[in-house]
């Protein structure tokens, strides 16, 4: 972060200062965890639902925070704003753009879709830290507070600003682009993700279209062509487009894709001057979409379309549990993708397990919770997903939690399965299951919802025989 005065983040916030006296030392960083703060930091008091940030003020000050942005005095240095929580929330956006305006010199990217958004992320902001400075958000840092965080990251130097933006209403990204107006806009696809608290596609599809309607003239937007929603976006702009997909109507595409016996796909990279062929280390087709998504920004910020092809065949996972496979010691491979989940990246992951498989030569087991945020859509997505299971000839599938049961039910329906699918009532009772019957060779992929907690079942069962081949996994337990 550039160094500023508390009384810079005064003015550029709209606050008071509050037990301020001079000379102070700059802010250099932002936090919003006590517990973790940097010297010369600047702590941003929250009142969440168990805890309030406020009384954690002293204490922040007291590990080297410079004061703190608050919603009213707090006793130590302060810069002071109105409308409690929801005030500082939209204080920190307005310091984000404030520093954001001190930076001519970077280019603002935003990644938007129901489904891809981090993994792009990582891809696109590791082929771009080649060619300068890249700051990326951490994770899925993609909302209200995550994205304003990422953006106070940024030095005089930053070259580039990976953005990863997430809506969860009409309005969501109108209002993150005001923090962080971008430059070049990629637009991912319009799935089920939040499908019941936008109630259709169509909202969603609204909604993902707030960030190119944000481009300037000059901008440029990158829209996955395959997806007719997402296509339809070009209308919305009056910036620049590039397309990507499959088709030959498109700038940047994919042609001859190939998932090996590991779940990795390899394609050729092609566009009017250009074709090379790419062997992704990273699983499951629906990376090819994420990595044509990033070789187009590549392209279009300059990196010559060799080194884009080299960075794509190189690029490892970077944010954990998302597709995550290691091998066992004994020779059971665990892919942990619990970090969420959705209709179309249930399928995705379910497609990368039958490809693991090896033509059918190693058991796969398919252990599956909830998906969250559907509506009314949810019976029918679960029933799908189960039926799906069983058409890719998935060797075992456990369903896990009460709202999971609908995936075992479609399973039951769509084949003549006995002990194939089975419905286990939480985690606790899936990693007894699987203790108690993996065998050597077998592949288990892991995939929830979030709030599903299913990270726990990969990382027992990776505890239990640890790891000998990471196979571009995150190591267990990283933080």
């Amino acid at each position: 972060m550039i160094a500023l005065s508390l009384a810079e983040v005064a003015q550029a916030v709209t606050g008071r200062l509050d037990a301020v006296e001079v000379p102070v030392t700059p802010v250099t960083a932002v936090t919003i965890d006590s517990r973790a703060v940097p010297r010369g930091a600047l702590f941003v008091a929250l009142a969440g639902t168990r805890v309030d940030g406020h009384d954690f003020a002293a204490a922040a000050v007291a590990a080297g925070a410079v004061g703190v942005l608050a919603a009213r005095p707090v006793g130590v240095p302060a810069v002071v704003v109105d409308d409690g929580d929801a005030g500082v929330v939209a204080a920190l956006g307005r310091l984000a753009r404030a520093v954001l305006g001190r930076l001519p010199g970077t280019t603002v990217i935003g990644i938007t879709g129901s489904s891809g958004k981090t993994s792009t992320k990582d891809l696109l902001a590791g082929m771009l830290c080649r060619l300068g400075p890249t700051v990326a958000a951490a994770g899925s840092y993609n909302n209200d507070l995550g994205h304003p965080l990422t953006v106070l990251r940024a030095e005089a130097d930053t070259r580039f600003l990976v953005l990863e933006c997430s809506a969860r209403g009409l309005g969501h990204l109108t209002r993150l682009a005001r923090i962080a107006p971008p430059d070049i806009a990629v637009v991912l696809n319009v799935g089920s993700a939040h499908l019941g608290e936008f109630g259709s596609r169509e909202a969603i599809a609204r909604a993902k279209a707030e960030l190119v309607e944000a481009l300037p003239a000059d901008g440029l937007a990158v829209l996955n062509a395959d997806d007719p929603q997402v296509a339809a976006m070009a209308s919305r702009t009056a910036a620049r487009v590039l397309r990507v997909g499959r088709s030959a109507a498109t700038d940047v595409r994919a042609d001859d894709v190939v998932l090996d016996a590991a779940g990795r796909a390899s394609f050729t990279l092609a566009t009017a001057e250009f074709a090379a062929r790419v062997q992704l280390q990273l699983y499951g087709e629906h990376q090819v979409d994420n990595a044509l998504a990033a070789a187009a920004v590549a392209l279009a910020v300059g990196m010559p379309a060799t080194e884009v092809a080299s960075a794509l065949a190189t690029a490892a996972p970077v944010s954990r549990w998302r597709m995550e496979v290691a091998e066992r010691a004994d020779g059971v491979t665990v892919v942990n993708d619990a970090y969420n989940a959705n209709p179309e990246s249930m399928r995705a992951a379910l497609k990368a397990l039958a490809a693991m498989s090896t033509g059918g030569a190693r058991r796969t087991w398919a252990v599956l919770g909830a998906m969250g945020e559907l509506g009314d859509a949810a019976a029918a997505e679960h029933d799908a997903l189960g039926r799906l299971a069983v058409r890719l000839n998935v060797s075992r599938l456990v369903a896990v939690g009460p709202q999971a049961r609908l995936i075992h039910a479609g399973a039951a329906l769509e084949g003549s399965w006995a002990n194939e699918s089975v419905a286990v009532p939480d985690a606790a009772a899936a990693l007894a299951l699987l203790r108690a019957e993996l065998e050597p060779g077998d592949v288990v992929l892991v995939k929830a919802s979030r709030a599903a907690g299913l990270e726990r079942v990969a990382t027992a069962l990776l505890a239990d025989w640890p790891p000998t081949v990471g196979l571009g996994a995150a190591p267990v337990g990283r933080p």
